[in-house]
């Protein structure tokens, strides 16, 4: 009985362990810079998604990232700027503040 027990949890631990190792494939629209978009995340205790407005505070020059370019970021749209809210990399509109499109905070260390 004890080996029936110990053959049954090796080919479970087995199993489970080929299940985590399996290779992930990135697909071709998720290469690069753009694996790294998202549609909505958390700041403040709030859920935002494209198209709604920040919070006036994210709209102040302190949030205002100018070195785009060192945190793997695309060049802002005019009349945009990049902010940073919740981990998360943020295009937002200078005069109204809507979120044009968000990356993860990871982009930066893309490499």
């Amino acid at each position: 009985m004890r080996k029936t027990k110990m053959m049954l949890l090796g080919a479970l631990l087995v199993t489970a362990s080929s299940a985590f190792a399996a290779p992930q494939t990135a697909t071709p629209a998720a290469t690069g810079t753009q694996s790294y978009e998202i549609k909505d995340f958390v700041a403040d205790f709030t859920k935002f998604n494209i198209g709604d407005t920040v919070p006036e505070m994210y709209r102040s020059e302190e949030y205002n990232i100018k070195q785009w370019q060192l945190r793997n970021l695309p060049a802002p749209q005019p009349g945009s700027h990049w902010t940073y809210m919740g981990g998360n990399y943020v295009l937002i509109t200078d005069a109204e503040g809507k979120i044009l499109k968000a990356y993860n905070g990871d982009i930066f260390y893309h490499r």
